[in-house]
C-alpha cells in the first residue's frame, strides 16, 4: 500500500494518504474509532476533537483541530491544503462559543 499522499478524498486508502495525516494523528483516529478514510465523511471536526479530549482526559494543542478540520474537509470534497488554512477559521469559531 502507498504512502503517497492523495490527490482525492476518494483516492485515499489509508489515513496517512489523506494529506497532513501523519502516525500521530492516525493514533488520535484510531483512538476515536476511525480506521479508514471514508470514516471521517460527515464527521464534525470540532465534536471529533471535542471526543479526542474527552477519551484521552488531556485538552490537545488547538492545532490538532486544525488538522482535524483539513481531513474531514478533504474527505468531503475540498481539495487538500495545508492543515494551518482552518487556524483562523478555528479560532473565529472558537471566540465565539
Amino acid at each position: 500500500m502507498s504512502s503517497k499522499k492523495a490527490a482525492s478524498g476518494a483516492e485515499a486508502e489509508t489515513l496517512q494518504q489523506i494529506p497532513n495525516i501523519g502516525s500521530e494523528i492516525e493514533k488520535d483516529f484510531h483512538t476515536l474509532g476511525i480506521r479508514q478514510p471514508k470514516d471521517l465523511m460527515n464527521c464534525d471536526p470540532y465534536e471529533l476533537y471535542e471526543r479526542l479530549n474527552i477519551v484521552t482526559s488531556m485538552r490537545h494543542d488547538p492545532c490538532v483541530l486544525d488538522v482535524f478540520i483539513a481531513a474531514t474537509r478533504f474527505m468531503d470534497g475540498s481539495p487538500p491544503v495545508p492543515w494551518w488554512v482552518y487556524t483562523e477559521e478555528r479560532k473565529r469559531r472558537m471566540r465565539k462559543n
